[in-house]
C-alpha cells in the first residue's frame, strides 16, 4: 500500500497575485453556488486551502483544486494573501488530481436532505433560515418537507382553502355553492 502524504498539515499564506487558475480544469459552478460558497466562507472561515503546483520558472502557484475557493477570496472578498498547499507532480498527475477532487465531491442524496431539513425545522429554523444557509429556493425546501411526508413539518403555514377537509354538512354548503355560482 502507497504511503499517504499529508500536505493539508504545511498550509500557508502566499500572496493571491502569485495564485494562478490552471488551464485544464472543466469545472464550472453556477452563480447561485458560488454565492453559496462565498457565505460558507463568511460564516466558517477558510476551512480548506487551495491545493496548488508551484511552478519554479514562473514563480506562480498553479491551483490544481479550489479554482473557485481562490476566486471567491481574491474577487469577493479581495484578500490579499490565501491559503495554500503545495503538492510536487508531474503536468498529467496535476491533471488527474484535478479531475478525481472535482469528481469526488458527490452529490447530495434527495432523502437525506429531507431528513436534514426535518431535523433543521424541528430545532426552530424558519424555511428561510434554511433556504438562506443552505443556498436553497423556497420552492426546493417545500418539495424537501414534502418528502418527509409529515404534517407537522407545515403547522403553522397558510394552506389555501382546498387543504381543508370538509365533512357533512359543511362539505354539503361548499358543493351547493360552487354549483350556484358555476
Amino acid at each position: 500500500m502507497k504511503q499517504i502524504a499529508f500536505p493539508c498539515l504545511a498550509a500557508r499564506l502566499v500572496p493571491a497575485a502569485k495564485v494562478r487558475a490552471n488551464d485544464y480544469n472543466p469545472n464550472h459552478v453556477a452563480n447561485p453556488e458560488m454565492k453559496l460558497l462565498a457565505h460558507s466562507i463568511e460564516e466558517d472561515g477558510v476551512t480548506q486551502p487551495v491545493v496548488t503546483f508551484y511552478d519554479k520558472d514562473t514563480d506562480r502557484y498553479i491551483v490544481i483544486d479550489g479554482f473557485h475557493r481562490y476566486t471567491i477570496l481574491t474577487k469577493w472578498f479581495k484578500l490579499e494573501e490565501i491559503p495554500i498547499v503545495v503538492i510536487d507532480k508531474p503536468i498529467q498527475d496535476r491533471m488527474a488530481s484535478t479531475i478525481r477532487h472535482n469528481r469526488a465531491r458527490g452529490k447530495h442524496q434527495v432523502d437525506m436532505m429531507s431528513v436534514l431539513v426535518e431535523k433543521l425545522l424541528k430545532l426552530g429554523w424558519a424555511d428561510i433560515d434554511i433556504a438562506n444557509h443552505l443556498g436553497m429556493e423556497a420552492e426546493e425546501v417545500l418539495r424537501l418537507k414534502q418528502m418527509t411526508g409529515l404534517a407537522g413539518l407545515f403547522a403553522g403555514q397558510p394552506y389555501s382553502r382546498s387543504w381543508e377537509r370538509l365533512e357533512g354538512a359543511e362539505l354539503d354548503d361548499e358543493l351547493t355553492e360552487d354549483t350556484e355560482n358555476a
